[in-house]
């Protein structure tokens, strides 16, 4: 098992944006294990996304009706079965905001703790340097889009028979964020615990670790579709929303500027060049150890400052 630890990839300006929506899901989480089983149940599958409620926006006189009790929810609400042993239901109307706002809500909520914490800590390792590349609101508009393009993506290669399950979590919208950061910074260092009878870490290109992490989605979506079963996972949208974020994010890099490099304080290392000699374009030695795939700017002594300067 391979686990991103951090990236050596500095950032520019706070991601506000990253951290806003990191506490959103927090605060989400922390709500709906406040509420009663019962009260989570109907929570998570009416603000959860259920694929069969698209058909609802052709057929404007369907109506879903989802089984309670049922156990296709987060895992710790547990609903209680009705002591009639009758079978209880709740029905979905055809309600074109309601199913639209689904597909935005479904985002922010998570079947548990584990299920929060692998989505935003792979969020805050890569989504924090997509967010100072693009800016603020250009960066919550391609997460929400994104998240869009990944829910999407499950709901056409989700079976008949299990199009009745919501599906809650950011984990798509994550994984556009992954794919943006695989090709804008693919030689950016990571660091990764690494659990194969020992535990050890090694530092490995962003390349390399993401693209282990897809091929490892592609592989159980893949064997998933051969057995028509989930086991609990989108993992569709999450190879949905990968292939977006590395598809779209070379486009966006044209039309949106790069950020001009802050000015930076750099003590001379050991054995390095006097100061004239480092800022001479044709010996200099550089301190930028991430590559990006963005036409270099040009920059007034390329942003760099002696500290007693």
């Amino acid at each position: 098992m391979l686990i991103p630890f951090h990236d050596d990839n500095p950032i520019r300006r706070l991601p506000f944006v990253t951290v806003g929506l990191i506490v959103v899901n927090t605060l989400l989480l922390l709500y709906t294990s406040g509420l009663d089983p019962d009260q989570g149940e109907l929570f998570y599958k009416r603000h959860g996304f259920v694929p069969a409620r698209i058909e609802q926006l052709i057929d404007s006189s369907k109506v879903i009706r989802l089984e309670l009790g049922a156990g296709d929810v987060a895992p710790e609400f547990e609903p209680r079965p009705d002591p009639s042993g009758t079978p209880r239901y709740l029905e979905l109307e055809p309600l074109p905001a309601e199913i639209m706002f689904s597909l935005i809500s479904c985002m922010f909520l998570h079947g548990g703790i584990m299920h929060l914490v692998g989505n935003m800590w792979f969020f805050w390792i890569f989504g924090n340097n997509i967010e100072d590349r693009m800016g603020h609101l250009p960066f919550l508009c391609f997460y929400l889009l994104g998240g869009l393009v990944a829910s999407a993506t499950h709901w056409l290669m989700t079976p008949v028979d299990q199009s009745l399950t919501p599906v809650v979590g950011a984990s798509g919208a994550v994984a556009v964020m992954l794919g943006a950061y695989a090709v804008t910074y693919p030689h950016a260092r990571v660091r990764c615990l690494v659990l194969v009878f020992l535990i050890f870490f090694i530092e490995l290109p962003a390349l390399v670790v993401l693209g282990f992490w897809i091929v490892g989605q592609l592989i159980s979506a893949s064997g998933a579709l051969a057995v028509d079963l989930n086991g609990g996972v989108a993992w569709w949208a999450h190879v949905g929303g990968f292939l977006a974020g590395a598809l779209v994010m070379p486009r966006l890099t044209w039309i949106i500027p790069q950020q001009e490099t802050a000015t930076r304080y750099f003590r001379p290392p050991p054995g390095s060049p006097d100061r004239s000699r480092a800022l001479d374009p044709a010996t200099r030695w550089s301190t930028d150890r991430v590559g990006h795939n963005d036409p270099p700017l040009r920059k007034h002594d390329d942003g760099i400052r002696w500290e007693d300067e």
